[in-house]
This record gives structure tokens, sequence and C-alpha cells, in this order.
């Protein structure tokens, strides 16, 4: 009887022993399922404007950005591996990029590779560059050319810095609009006087820049308006347009922006245009309206944008 009831209490207990484990091994497969069903994902599919579907990080840590407006991404408080020095060296904002490399113009894809991004960002590329950079990391290309608060839109979108983008958009378009009123206020400007950009390009080729860098800037600000025929750009959507000398009494206006180049040739080109008749005999000219600033100063990436702010008063009230 003893030995009978012993070994019932072991079956008892090895019985119990079975349940609890059933038990415990429900419980971590239900726990197991709710982590996997509430864990958040790491990757994301992502359409670029050329309609490439990418897979890419949802928090990228390792960015090349390869392409115009490197400015925006440093409006985002993006620090990333690699860029190209094209669109870094002598901008405004060049002394905020450091243990940035350069990863050539074009894109140098052995390069890019020893940095081992996780995200790779161009304004543009070849069918073959592209499929190279693919193969490295998620590539997506970027329309840089878009309106400013597009990409910068778009961008946190890709950087996940959405809440950044907004905000920083909101604060530029308030401090834009201060400063504007500020000028008219004291009579700096006054109300829908226009402006004209102007740069020369090597070959003696002269520009009226209608939607690039500067312009947009004083376009947008609806205060400094562009005249008839700039307007015409504008409205043709080409952003920019290539006239003759003697055609600048058309294009000029109440006030004149000149975009010094780099090249030698165009600086002689614009020396040239000033020492003119022909320029001398321009309103803007005689009222000693007429303003210089180098052309990469001027470019229309959100960081050039917010460093304008602090010097285009300075720059009209002189």
């Amino acid at each position: 009887m003893k030995k009978l009831n012993r070994h019932m209490l072991i079956c008892s207990l090895l019985l119990l022993v079975g349940v609890l484990l059933a038990a415990c091994g429900s419980n971590n497969e239900e726990t197991n399922q709710k982590e996997t069903a509430t864990a958040e994902p790491t990757t994301r599919i992502y359409k670029d404007y050329l309609g490439h579907e990418v897979e890419i990080p949802v928090n990228p840590e390792r960015v090349v950005y390869h392409g115009e407006g490197y400015g925006d991404v440093l409006a985002l408080n993006i620090k990333t591996v690699g860029a190209g020095f094209s669109w870094i060296t002598d901008y405004a904002w060049e002394d905020r990029v450091k243990d940035v490399e350069d990863v050539g113009f074009p894109i140098n894809v052995e390069q890019t590779l020893s940095l081992k991004p996780d995200l790779i960002i161009i304004g543009t590329a070849d069918d073959k560059t592209y499929a190279q950079l693919s193969k490295i990391a998620p590539t997506i290309v970027f329309d840089t050319f878009a309106p400013l608060n597009q990409r910068l839109t778009e961008l946190g979108d890709i950087l996940n810095k959405k809440e950044e983008a907004a905000q920083w958009i909101a604060d530029y378009t308030e401090k834009a609009d201060k400063m504007w009123e500020s000028l008219v206020a004291d009579g700096t400007v006054k109300p829908d006087e226009t402006a004209s950009v102007l740069t020369y390009y090597p070959g003696d080729r002269l520009f009226v820049m209608a939607r690039a860098g500067l312009s947009q800037v004083l376009y947008d600000s609806n205060v400094l308006k562009p005249g008839d025929k700039i307007q015409k750009i504008l409205d043709d959507g080409t952003g920019f347009a290539e006239i003759s000398t003697e055609l600048l009494p058309e294009y000029a206006g109440d006030r004149i922006f000149i975009l010094t180049p780099v090249d030698d040739e165009a600086k002689q080109s614009t020396k040239e245009m000033m020492d003119s008749l022909i320029w001398k005999n321009l309103p803007a000219v005689k009222n000693g309206h007429v303003y210089t600033i180098d052309i990469q100063k001027s470019d229309s990436d959100a960081s050039t944008r917010e460093w304008l702010l602090t010097e285009l008063p300075t720059m009209l009230k002189k």
C-alpha cells in the first residue's frame, strides 16, 4: 500500500511539473508572439521621384549624400559620412562640415563603398552608377531642384526627421517675414520694387536667374518682385534665361544682384559688362542699388537661405 501511495505521489508530482512546464511554454510563446507583433520594423519601402522602390532603413545612421543642396541635410542636423565636396567648398556653411569624407564628382563608387553607408542619396546618376551604388546600400535618387519646402519635407520623411523639417520651415518662414517687414518699415526697400539676379558663365554667357538660389529668397518675399520679362521666365518654368548685354534694360530691376562667378573668364565678362555704357545707364546702377555676392553663397539650400536672412539687411542698407 505504501509503495502504491508513493507511486501515486510521484505520478502526481510529475503530472504537476508537466502542467507547469506546459503553462510556462504557452506563456513564453504568447510573450514571443506579442513581442513579435509589437516590434518596430527596421526598414520600409520608399519610392523615389524616378520611381525606384527601395527598401531603406527607418533610422539611417551612415548616410552618403551626393548632389546639390547639402545645406538641406545640415538644416535637419544630420551628419553624413560622405558627400560631394563640389557642393560644399566655399559655401556659406562650409565650416559646419567636419569629419565628412569627399566621395568625389562624379561619385566615386569605391570611396563610397569604403564608408559602409546604410543609405545613399544622390541627385543624379546614370543607370550603371545607380546599379553599382545600389549594391553597396539602398540608393535613392532625390530631386535636389524641387522647391525648398518640398525638399525639406521629403528629406524629413527619408531621414526620419519629419518634425524637425516642419519646425525648420515654420521657423524660417517666420524669420523671413519679420526681416522683410522690418526692411519695409524702416524704408530700406519699398513694396513692389523689382529685382534682378544676374551672373556670367564661361564663354561670355550672361544669365538671368529667376528661380534658383538668391532669386528664390527675393521673390518669395512678395516684397521685391520680378519684372515682366523675369515673370515670363518663371511662368515658363525654366528658372533662368540666357540674354545678351543689349537686353539688360529689359531685364534689369530696381535692384540688381550680381552673383560673382568662380571662373576667371566669367569674372572678366562680368567686369566688361559693368564697364559698359548700357550698364552704367541702368536706373539701378545710377541709384546705387547694385549688390554683389559670391555665387556659392547664393545657393537655394536651407542653410544658405538662413545665412542670407542675416546678410541681406546689411547688403540692402549699404
